[in-house]
């Protein structure tokens, strides 16, 4: 599995105070709709992930349907979370 540099910046440490637009697959454009909607942080983000029991298909569908992610979007944050939990969790 090929990741980006960004990917591997996120999973190789604590989440700390990460901002939200840390997280791979969430740019500036999806960073500012989730920060709207109260997810400044990527912990905030986590924390949906982990309300949605880590299930691909529901948290892409959530990012999808509350900021207008695509599917790659999506999926590129949900790896990142998940290969993160993994690490840490």
């Amino acid at each position: 599995m090929s990741t980006s540099q960004k990917f591997r910046s996120f999973v190789d440490e604590p989440m700390g105070d990460k901002p939200v637009d840390a997280l791979a697959g969430i740019g500036e454009v999806l960073g500012t709709r989730l920060k709207e909607q109260g997810f400044e942080k990527a912990f905030n983000v986590l924390g949906q992930f982990l309300i949605l029991n880590k299930d691909e298909e529901l948290f892409v569908d959530w990012l999808r349907t509350s900021i207008n992610a695509n599917s790659k979007q999506g999926t590129d944050c949900f790896k990142c979370l998940k290969t993160w939990c993994d690490n840490y969790l």
